[in-house]
């Protein structure tokens, strides 16, 4: 039903997202444990929110620089540093209103009408809607469970690259899955785009939320400065910053002043006291990162052992990212079961068809909360799973 006279056709034919229909229908019930976010029930560090409080009382709060305040770059380009052992110049960072934002300015500047897009699926879904906002194609590779946990064929990836294809976009560590492209992958991908003139988009906010090591592997390990790669972070996984709505990208050099027009055309820029923050997240925040990925580690633990024991459910314990994707035998529509569970358990997840090809079928559950709620939250589906 088209939702008003005069609105172009593209936006009026988009679906509403799967996850917020969930969360519309579960939302205000009484005891309601809500999983269907990507985000725990940890605040906001006090480190953080002091910084933003001195900045406001300092004055940050007129317009500022559009690819982000210097001291904000210099910080990322620091943080790149230490934590990907590479050195990545201030000159190739932009400083965006949520990682969100970083892949809408991306796509903008990029996608025609009739290009095509080739997304490694399921995936976060809001990605497909920047797509075809602009007229763009989504082709989609589906990743397959097996006994070697979620994989992704490369041949079927490059074999959905056509004439009319212009980027591959991959989120790795992957929202749902948990699945991890490793780095002879990452290679062979972008020798493949480097032949094909293709761009990359990577979507790694998650590459710190892993739990054998200190980051997954990164395209910037692979890649050269001026490789048309672009690689898109956020604060809100590794500092607890959700609602801040703060994010930034890793470009070529060349594409600064790309992103600078963009920027200004769009939101112009992130206030300054939410980037005084995040300097705070950055040059203070390794221990709440720590201890971020500990609880993860145990909500994952319980979530899936919960999961792993009842007959009727398949999942696949992740590596990296903090959610369980799982399927229940006999189920097959997501967006009905998910109703059912909030229904009958009063846990809110997310259903899997809201993450395209390879999703439905399965849920999504987040598990980076606490113990004692997730504890409770698995308590009350295991009859409604069993």
């Amino acid at each position: 039903m088209s939702q008003g006279p005069g609105i172009r056709p593209s936006i009026d034919a988009l679906p509403h997202s799967l996850i917020d229909e969930i969360a519309r229908y579960g939302r205000g019930r009484d005891g309601m444990i809500p999983l269907w976010f990507g985000e725990g029930d940890v605040p906001t560090p006090d480190f953080v929110m002091d910084a933003a409080n001195q900045a406001m009382r300092e004055g940050h709060v007129f317009y500022t620089w559009q690819r982000g305040l210097p001291e904000l770059r210099d910080a990322l380009a620091a943080y790149h540093r230490r934590t990907y052992g590479m050195p990545v110049d201030a000159d190739r960072i932009t400083v965006t209103g949520s990682g969100m934002t970083a892949i809408s300015l991306s796509i903008q500047s990029l996608i025609d009408p009739g290009d095509e897009v080739v997304i490694v699926s399921p995936v976060w879904p809001n990605v497909f809607a920047s797509i075809e906002i602009m007229g763009g194609v989504v082709r989609q590779v589906p990743l397959t469970l097996g006994n070697a946990g979620w994989t992704l064929d490369l041949d079927r990836l490059f074999d959905a690259c056509g004439s009319r294809t212009k980027m591959i976009f991959i989120n790795s560590p992957c929202n749902p899955t948990g699945w991890t492209m490793g780095t002879d992958d990452m290679r062979r991908v972008m020798k493949f785009a480097r032949e094909r003139g293709l761009w990359v988009m990577s979507d790694e906010v998650y590459s710190r939320m892993v739990y054998d090591g200190s980051r997954a592997p990164s395209f910037l390990d692979v890649s050269e400065p001026e490789d048309r790669l672009l690689v898109i972070n956020s604060f809100s996984k590794n500092w607890a910053m959700t609602g801040w709505r703060l994010g930034w990208v890793v470009s070529p050099s060349s594409f600064g002043p790309v992103y600078e027009k963009m920027v200004q055309f769009n939101n112009s820029g992130v206030p300054g006291f939410v980037q005084k923050a995040g300097i705070a997240a950055l040059e203070q925040g390794d221990g709440f990162l720590a201890d971020m990925v500990e609880r993860c580690r145990t909500g994952r633990d319980i979530v899936c052992g919960v999961l792993e024991s009842l007959p009727r459910v398949k999942v696949q314990r992740p590596d990296a990212a903090f959610y369980a994707f799982f399927s229940v035998e006999g189920e097959t529509d997501s967006l009905t079961l998910a109703k059912r569970i909030v229904d009958e358990a009063q846990v809110g997840l997310a259903p899997g068809a809201a993450f395209g090809e390879g999703g439905e079928g399965y849920l999504r559950l987040c598990f980076a909360s606490s113990p004692a709620r997730l504890k409770v939250a698995m308590e009350r589906m295991a009859p409604v799973l069993s």
